[in-house]
Protein backbone atom coordinates (compact mmCIF):
# COMPACT_ATOMS: atom_id res chain seq x y z
CA UNK A 1 0.00 0.00 0.00
CA UNK A 2 2.92 2.33 0.96
CA UNK A 3 4.59 1.78 -2.76
CA UNK A 4 0.98 2.87 -4.08
CA UNK A 5 0.77 6.35 -2.09
CA UNK A 6 4.70 6.77 -2.93
CA UNK A 7 4.25 6.72 -6.71
CA UNK A 8 0.55 8.52 -6.63
CA UNK A 9 2.64 11.32 -4.76
CA UNK A 10 5.37 10.86 -7.37
CA UNK A 11 2.97 11.45 -9.93
CA UNK A 12 1.18 14.93 -8.55
CA UNK A 13 4.70 16.09 -8.11
CA UNK A 14 6.45 15.83 -10.77
CA UNK A 15 3.19 16.40 -13.57
CA UNK A 16 3.52 19.77 -13.16
CA UNK A 17 7.02 20.14 -14.26
CA UNK A 18 6.89 17.93 -16.71
CA UNK A 19 3.85 20.84 -18.62
CA UNK A 20 5.32 23.22 -21.34
CA UNK A 21 6.48 26.74 -20.64
CA UNK A 22 3.93 29.64 -22.36
CA UNK A 23 6.06 30.71 -24.71
CA UNK A 24 5.52 26.95 -26.39
CA UNK A 25 2.52 26.29 -25.42
CA UNK A 26 1.47 29.38 -27.93
CA UNK A 27 2.89 27.88 -30.60
CA UNK A 28 1.39 24.48 -30.40
CA UNK A 29 -1.45 23.50 -32.32
CA UNK A 30 -4.62 22.54 -30.12
CA UNK A 31 -4.21 19.21 -29.58
CA UNK A 32 -0.63 19.35 -28.14
CA UNK A 33 -1.17 22.21 -26.31
CA UNK A 34 0.54 21.66 -22.72
CA UNK A 35 1.82 18.99 -23.36
CA UNK A 36 5.30 19.28 -25.57
CA UNK A 37 7.85 22.34 -25.78
CA UNK A 38 9.05 23.27 -29.06
CA UNK A 39 6.97 24.77 -32.52
CA UNK A 40 4.67 21.48 -32.63
CA UNK A 41 4.82 19.41 -35.66
CA UNK A 42 6.01 20.70 -38.51
CA UNK A 43 4.37 18.91 -41.83
CA UNK A 44 1.48 16.17 -42.18
CA UNK A 45 4.88 13.96 -42.05
CA UNK A 46 5.34 14.34 -38.25
CA UNK A 47 1.46 13.37 -37.40
CA UNK A 48 2.26 10.38 -39.11
CA UNK A 49 5.68 9.45 -37.70
CA UNK A 50 4.11 10.44 -34.19
CA UNK A 51 0.89 7.69 -35.20
CA UNK A 52 3.29 4.89 -35.67
CA UNK A 53 5.11 5.45 -32.65
CA UNK A 54 2.13 5.16 -30.76
CA UNK A 55 0.99 2.22 -32.29
CA UNK A 56 4.53 0.53 -31.99
CA UNK A 57 4.60 1.77 -27.88
CA UNK A 58 1.13 0.26 -27.53
CA UNK A 59 2.14 -3.06 -29.27
CA UNK A 60 4.66 -3.50 -27.51
CA UNK A 61 2.84 -2.73 -23.70
CA UNK A 62 -0.06 -4.94 -24.57
CA UNK A 63 2.34 -7.89 -25.59
CA UNK A 64 4.50 -7.33 -22.35
CA UNK A 65 2.05 -7.49 -20.25
CA UNK A 66 0.37 -10.51 -22.04
CA UNK A 67 3.71 -12.41 -21.93
CA UNK A 68 4.49 -11.36 -17.94
CA UNK A 69 0.86 -12.04 -16.98
CA UNK A 70 0.69 -15.17 -18.94
CA UNK A 71 3.29 -16.50 -20.34
CA UNK A 72 2.99 -20.19 -21.26
CA UNK A 73 5.31 -21.19 -18.64
CA UNK A 74 4.27 -22.87 -15.57
CA UNK A 75 7.79 -23.56 -13.74
CA UNK A 76 7.64 -22.18 -10.64
CA UNK A 77 10.80 -20.83 -10.96
CA UNK A 78 10.18 -19.23 -13.91
CA UNK A 79 11.27 -15.15 -13.84
CA UNK A 80 7.32 -13.95 -14.26
CA UNK A 81 7.10 -15.06 -10.35
CA UNK A 82 9.76 -13.01 -9.29
CA UNK A 83 7.93 -10.47 -10.77
CA UNK A 84 4.17 -11.38 -9.80
CA UNK A 85 5.17 -11.57 -6.07
CA UNK A 86 6.87 -9.01 -5.73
Amino acid sequence: MNKIKISILFFLIFQTVAKACEACEKQQPAVTRGLTHGTGPQSSWDWVIVAIISLITLFTLYYSLKFLIKPGENNKDHIKNNVLNF
